[in-house]
């Protein structure tokens, strides 16, 4: 008898390899200041976005492992920006730059604006950022401090720096306020790529995944 159960249907070979190459992620360094991180190099993907809207978790479901971004009850525990190398058999493709959460109230006001500062000026002068990750929860949708966000990199957008907005915890919205949050978001990012994302229900990842191995074609070669 033929069995009742339905498989999911075969992951195209492009996801399974972008996937294999993000699965390559691993720890480089940690750097509370600018002149800490280690010389421009491998092109870098930030991920930036407020401390609740899911950034470490989504770096996590992103590279298939659990605990390389932490992920923390507390939002705003992150206060460095935090380096993890991609590329098979110990090459280095490119770098995911997991940048501090920005707008948690409980946060000390003179860190805030610390902060502010060194994501700013990385966003700004990195020489090797080469794309930009925003993560925002889907129930908010963009943000003022989002928007400030936007128009601290605009400048490099519009010389072409490529950007994904990522709606996390899609999975608690309805399929209309899905659809509503992301025309929303469409209209308040002024560009870039935009992807409804659930790390509990893998919505996005597959998309996501893709959009991030197209921006290193060296991470193609290997």
């Amino acid at each position: 008898m033929p069995s009742s159960h339905t498989h999911p249907a075969p992951q195209p070979a492009a996801v399974r390899q972008a996937l294999a190459w993000l699965h390559t992620a691993r720890f480089l360094t940690t750097a509370a200041q600018l002149h800490q991180l280690p010389a421009p190099g491998a092109p870098e993907i930030a991920f930036v976005g407020r401390s609740n809207a899911g950034k470490s978790t989504a770096i996590n479901t992103l590279t298939q492992q659990t605990q390389l971004a932490f992920a923390s009850k507390t939002p705003g525990r992150t206060q460095h920006i935090n380096l993890f190398a991609l590329g098979r058999q110990g090459a280095t493709d490119a770098l995911l730059a997991d940048l501090p959460g920005y707008g948690y109230a409980a946060v000390p006001q003179a860190d805030k604006q610390r902060w502010q500062q060194v994501m700013a000026q990385y966003l700004i002068s990195r020489p090797s950022l080469a794309a930009v990750v925003l993560l925002c929860d889907a129930r908010h949708g963009i943000k003022e401090i989002d928007q400030a966000l936007l128009e601290v990199i605009r400048p490099h957008v519009e010389q072409g720096l490529p950007f994904l907005v990522l709606l996390t915890k899609a999975d608690k919205l309805t399929r209309n306020e899905q659809a509503k949050a992301l025309a929303v978001a469409r209209l308040q990012a002024g560009g870039g790529q935009m992807l409804l994302f659930s790390a509990l229900k893998r919505q996005g990842v597959d998309e996501a995944a893709l959009w991030l191995h197209a921006q290193v074609p060296s991470s193609v070669e290997h």
